[in-house]
């Protein structure tokens, strides 16, 4: 049986949200109540968070759930 293994992309909204307000990841995280490392891993893709941490993340960044973690649209499998 072969493996699959699931590679998650990196979360570049999140990174650019926290940009735009010159916001740390540490201050993000002090102000959702996670650790800096937490803020990372979402960032670099390693880490799923909870939907009641990605919304509270949105509040804090003034961002929507779509903007900041809504599917890519899927592409086309035909050639």
């Amino acid at each position: 049986m072969e493996k699959v293994i699931f590679i998650m992309g990196r979360n570049i909204p999140i990174k650019v949200a926290r940009a735009e307000l010159d916001m740390t990841q540490t201050e993000l995280a002090k102000a959702v109540g996670v650790s800096r490392q937490t803020i990372n891993s979402i960032e670099q893709g390693t880490c799923n968070p909870t939907i009641k941490l990605c919304r509270s993340i949105c509040s804090v960044l003034g961002k929507s759930l779509d903007e900041l973690f809504g599917e890519e649209p899927e592409q086309s499998m035909t050639g």
